[in-house]
């Protein structure tokens, strides 16, 4: 996989480039700033980009403006996003679909449980992926691994504490308190991106179960009319931010 990696931390910066480099993947830039981010992407053509939001030169969310600029140029290049802490703007904004940008939010209409299930497995060319992870993840390093890989498939990877925090924020609106326990918990899975097998595996529960429950949260939630892509990652968590 071709990545850029954009973090001001020489350290961490280094370190992740030792860490690609050692598990086959190819970094074509690794820079400091969100200004050097946005050339590399144009100079080169990464599958990936993993960028910390906090840059230079304000530390505040350079990262993440740099990020939602990636997604509206090169719509083809996945994004992950670090991040010290979870917060809950940074994680709305990422999520937010562009209108104007081609994807995934814009494909045919699909069956809420089964159909998303398979699209998990690989969204292919022009569909991006988006994650966000909490810089802790990334000393985990088959979790950092594989989230990044979901991300390159064109998926989906949030941190579970980012995922945890958005639902517990979110435990008291209406008409998410509307879902049973086991649905939060399969809107949790989701969330991080894992497909109705991967979910069934987790909660030891049937495939079949998963996607009754995936149905009955986007009923909840009014999402029936929202496409398949959008209806299981992006607008059911465009939701909890809102």
């Amino acid at each position: 996989m071709r990545v850029i990696l954009a973090e001001d931390s020489t350290l961490l910066r280094e370190g992740l480039v030792r860490l690609l480099a050692e598990e086959g993947h190819e970094v074509l830039a690794a820079v400091g700033d969100a200004e050097q981010l946005l050339a590399a992407v144009e100079a080169h053509t990464p599958d990936v980009v993993v960028t910390d939001v906090r840059m230079p030169p304000t530390h505040t969310d350079e990262g993440l403006r740099a990020a939602l600029e990636i997604r509206r140029r090169r719509p083809e290049v996945g994004v992950l996003v670090l991040s010290q802490y979870v917060e809950k703007r940074y994680a709305t904004e990422l999520l937010t679909p562009d209108p104007e940008v081609p994807g995934p939010q814009n494909a045919g209409r699909q069956g809420a449980g089964q159909g998303a299930g398979h699209q998990g497995a690989g969204q292919g060319a022009g569909h991006q992926g988006v994650g966000y992870l909490l810089k802790d993840r990334v000393v985990q390093v088959d979790e950092f691994l594989e989230a990044l890989e979901r991300v390159g498939r064109g998926r989906a990877a949030f941190d579970p504490e980012v995922v945890r925090r958005l639902l517990a924020r979110s435990s008291r609106t209406d008409p998410l308190s509307r879902l049973t326990a086991r649905e939060r918990d399969v809107l949790g899975e989701m969330a991080q991106g894992h497909t109705n097998g991967s979910i069934a595996a987790h909660l030891h529960v049937s495939q079949s179960a998963v996607e009754k429950h995936i149905n009955a949260i986007f009923d909840k939630l009014g999402l029936t009319g929202t496409t398949g892509y959008s209806r299981r990652v992006l607008a059911v968590l465009r939701y909890l931010g809102s």
